[in-house]
This record gives C-alpha cells, structure tokens and sequence, in this order.
C-alpha cells in the first residue's frame, strides 16, 4: 500500500456517471487502474445537479430526471504518481474536465503524515 507524502496532489476528474471505457462506468475503469497502479486511495462522489461544457443541466429533480448525473473521482498522491496515472489514463477519456490541486496530507487511514505546525 502507498502512503502519499505530505506534500503531494489532489486530482479531480469531472464526468458522468453514464460515461464508459471498455464497458464499464469511466469512474469504475479510473478507481480500478488507480487501484492497480497502487496508489494511495481513490474515491467517487456522486453530484444530485451539475452541468458541463454544453450547459445542460443534469438533475434528479423528478420532473427533470436525468441518468447522467455528475460524478467526481478524487484521488491524492505524490506529484509523480499522480502523473503517471494521468498519462496511462488519458486513451480513457472522451470528455470530461481534469483538474490538478497541491494537497497537504496531515493523516492517512490511522496515521499521522505530517503536522502542520512544522511547515
């Protein structure tokens, strides 16, 4: 299991849940080759609204009901793991929005990683 390092990345991939790759949901594909490439953790976040490039609202409103609602893989690692990532997933994605952020990890599952004092 890796352990991110305290200063290291946060990447967010924007989609929708009816997004595919070989398949499968794109968020599956993405968790499962984070998963293999062994890093640090990965995490899905389903949106109830949101809209992207093309301003069409998705929602479960029930008069609006939409099956392609937002969702967001979030996943934190050191910069060159979470490059690596990018590059191999890259064929993947057909759509989407991909964001970068500096993350500083004070705890990983039951440790402490850092303190932020000591910065």
């Amino acid at each position: 299991m890796n352990t991110p390092p305290q200063d290291a990345l946060l990447l967010r991939i924007f989609l929708g849940e009816d997004d595919r790759a070989d398949g499968r949901p794109l968020y599956e594909a993405l968790v499962l080759k984070a998963r293999e490439m062994g890093l640090a953790g990965a995490t899905v976040l389903r949106g109830p609204m949101g809209f992207g490039r093309n301003a069409r609202l998705h929602t479960t409103k029930i008069l609006q009901l939409s099956t392609d609602l937002p969702v967001v893989v979030e996943i934190v690692d050191a910069h060159d793991r979470i490059h690596d990532y990018l590059s191999v997933i890259e064929p993947m994605m057909t759509g989407g929005m991909v964001t970068l952020e500096k993350a500083t990890v004070i705890r990983y599952g039951g440790t402490p990683v850092g303190s932020v004092g000591s910065r």
